[in-house]
């Protein structure tokens, strides 16, 4: 179910805290000097998702996440991850990569891996060979597991650091800008990775500012400003909050908006050669039938449907640098 958040800040309608991989309860960060970080979240993550936490940098994605992990301690408010209260109970069955990656320059990618693993209490020295393999092999670095590290690109670094947090049973990734710094080849290789491991059943939290790529990889999305949850909840339901338009090229104009009017469409927009118009609950294909009766000329009609930044700006009132 899809939480929006009205303007007092109270949920308008919430998602069932049950099954949920993550569950946040009024959790609420506030750092020296008065300044308030995270305010009063309420969130939940089901299992099985690929959740985007978005929102621009300093909205407090990254302060949330290091509740989440216990690496830094709430003001006030409550947090679960897989079911456990406290964050030390549930830790190894969570794989984590906060604010980049960070690996000796001098040694391998295996060597480097195998440093990390001896780290990991619970990890069983017996069995490392296998999993950093196995590892390297799921980010498709097993070709070069002997290269240093200082030779990798900013693409398989951030493989490699995903390969980190996969070399256990994981049931949720945390991801943190993923992407950051990445070249679209690099952006396209750690965005398969994420819908690959997810593909298997692990539920993923992905943090990024950027609104494209969350749109291709998630299924659900949390979306903050200024440290407070302005929307939460599948992605397909919220991009039905903004209704699609649909658009028609037509030298018929005049007609044709008076046609469009006469079928219930509003909010039609015209313009030189064509016009546009919210779609509601009409079919395109029987608008096209009903505009073709009527003897209007079609010379082409497009369903437009709401991207995120759409969704994002008609919940907010305003954006933010889906680029950079």
């Amino acid at each position: 179910m899809t939480k929006t958040i009205d303007a007092a800040g109270g949920a308008l309608a919430a998602s069932p805290a049950e099954g949920a991989a993550i569950v946040t309860r009024g959790l609420t960060k506030r750092f020296r000097g008065g300044q308030l970080a995270v305010d009063h979240l309420d969130l939940t993550v089901p299992r099985g998702a690929v959740f985007g936490f978005l929102g621009p940098n300093g909205s407090g994605k990254t302060t949330t996440i290091r509740m989440l992990l216990g690496l830094v301690s709430p003001t006030s408010g409550t947090s679960s991850i897989l079911g456990a209260e406290s964050p030390g109970r549930a830790l190894t069955r969570v794989g984590a990569l906060v604010e980049g990656p960070a690996f000796y320059p001098y040694l391998s990618g295996a060597a480097n891996l195998r440093r990390f693993d001896a780290a990991d209490p619970g990890a069983d020295p017996r069995t490392v060979d296998r999993r950093v393999g196995e590892a390297l092999d799921r980010v498709g670095l097993t070709a070069a597991a002997r290269k240093r590290y200082r030779a990798y690109s900013l693409g398989m670094r951030q493989r490699l650091a995903i390969a980190a947090t996969l070399l256990g049973p994981r049931e949720l990734l945390v991801l943190d800008e993923p992407t950051n710094g990445l070249d679209p080849q690099g952006t396209r290789e750690v965005r398969n990775l994420i819908k690959d491991v997810a593909a298997d059943g692990t539920t993923v939290f992905v943090s990024s500012h950027l609104l494209a790529e969350v749109e291709q990889m998630c299924t659900h999305i949390g979306v903050m400003r200024t440290g407070r949850l302005v929307a939460e909840g599948p992605l397909a339901e919220l991009r039905s909050v903004k209704v699609p338009r649909l658009r028609l090229e037509t030298p018929d104009v005049a007609t044709a908006a008076a046609a469009l009017a006469s079928f219930g469409l509003t909010d039609i927009r015209s313009g030189p050669g064509e016009l546009s118009a919210e779609l509601g609950d009409a079919l395109p294909e029987r608008v096209t039938e009903a505009l073709v009766r009527e003897g209007i000329a079609v010379r082409g009609l497009h369903v437009l449907r709401p991207t995120l930044e759409d969704v994002f700006v008609n919940l907010t009132g305003e954006g933010f640098d889906v680029e950079a």
